[in-house]
């Protein structure tokens, strides 16, 4: 028997807060889904004036990087994303009915050396979506670090 660590709702809006912080800041519409390990939403924000495609988005990238334990932006990075033409796992974004997200965005949240969720950002661009997705894993980090935690925060996670 494994104790693992859950995704509550106070640590995910913790996380939400933080990149809507960081998107007003860097001027970006953004929307925000924190997934639980199963990768289903905890908690979804989106901005005011966010694009309706949004919501669907974030959390297809939020799944993504639970579920696969890497960031999204893995699969497609050259010359070896496994997504990429002539790769192993090429066509793999058309799994779970189109839910698989293969792009810039998605990140896995890691406390532990254990996947424990995934954020997941639509709104900017892949250098905006990456900011706001490092600022809420840096709000979790500063939130667990203090009971003995380490979450990863950086761009490029793959468990």
């Amino acid at each position: 028997m494994k104790t693992t660590l859950k995704l509550e709702l106070e640590e995910a809006r913790l996380m939400i807060d933080a990149a809507i912080r960081k998107a007003n800041e860097i001027g970006v519409l953004e929307t925000i889904c924190i997934a639980d390990d199963g990768g289903f939403p905890i908690a979804m924000d989106r901005m005011n004036g966010a694009r309706i495609t949004g919501p669907q988005i974030a959390w297809n990238k939020a799944f993504t990087a639970a579920g696969h334990k890497r960031s999204t932006h893995l699969f497609t990075t050259p010359p070896n994303g496994p997504a990429l033409p002539g790769n192993e796992a090429f066509g793999i974004q058309l799994s779970f009915e189109g839910r698989f997200a293969a792009f810039v965005g998605g990140f896995p949240i890691v406390v532990d050396g254990n996947v424990v969720g995934g954020v997941g950002l639509s709104g900017g661009n892949g250098e905006q979506d990456t900011k706001c997705g490092l600022a809420a894993l840096q709000a979790l980090h500063e939130l667990l670090e203090a009971k003995g935690h380490t979450v990863t925060v950086e761009a490029d996670i793959k468990k």
